[in-house]
């Protein structure tokens, strides 16, 4: 096939977490690009610190998450990272470190995919820029470039990206992360992955064949402000 699949997330999203295997049967699919749109839930003013009440909140999500696809949360993650009151969530900050691999020759999902796995299986505190950088020399970047094109591209570059996403999740009539958006011929035909989450190898069968997608409404997914 010849189509992009554009990939609305964040990397605080627990259900883009939910839907990383996906995006990884995507990339094994001949012809299909794959476009990433970071949507800055936690961005700016609406950056998190980590308090129990963030806890109490994310974990039933997470719960249900692991149960539904069988993506690993960790120990570090539940009784580490989650009652670590000096750890903050960012989005800005990993959105950032994703837009520079692909000038490190770094594959951009693998980027998030890295990232997601780090915080949620790890507990690492992927806000921070050493962590950032220890996860791109991880998948081959030079630390020393990493920093000068995160640097070069973290601000109003950032900023912009998110802004960019968010409008085209409006165009899409997304409700928040993840949203997909297959595009074939200039069309753009948003996605319902609810019904594929956790069954990995038939999304990306239907991708290969492109049949009618299931448009039933989806609940497995954080509002633009948080999950």
């Amino acid at each position: 096939m010849s189509a992009t699949l554009h990939y609305i997330y964040d990397p605080y999203c627990g259900w883009c977490y939910a839907a990383a295997p996906l995006l990884s049967a995507a990339q094994a699919v001949n012809g299909l690009q794959i476009r990433l749109h970071g949507g800055g839930m936690m961005a700016g003013a609406r950056r998190t610190q980590v308090s129990p009440a963030l806890r109490d909140y994310v974990i039933p999500h997470d719960l249900r998450i692991a149960q539904l696809t069988g993506q690993v949360f960790g120990e570090n993650y539940f009784e580490g990272l989650l009652r670590d009151s000096s750890a903050v969530f960012d989005s800005a900050m990993p959105i950032t470190a994703i837009l520079t691999a692909p000038a490190l020759g770094v594959d951009a999902l693998n980027m998030l995919k890295a990232i997601q796995h780090a915080h949620y299986a790890e507990g690492q505190k992927v806000s921070e820029l050493g962590t950032l950088s220890a996860i791109a020399a991880q998948l081959g970047a030079e630390q020393a470039a990493f920093h000068t094109s995160w640097h070069s591209l973290s601000g109003s570059a950032t900023e912009q990206h998110i802004q960019d996403s968010r409008r085209l999740l409006t165009q899409l009539g997304g409700g928040g992360f993840p949203t997909l958006a297959l595009e074939q011929d200039g069309q753009l035909q948003r996605l319902d992955i609810s019904s594929w989450l956790g069954k990995a190898e038939a999304f990306q069968q239907w991708l290969k064949s492109h049949s009618a997608a299931p448009s039933a409404a989806s609940g497995a997914f954080c509002s633009i402000d948080g999950c």
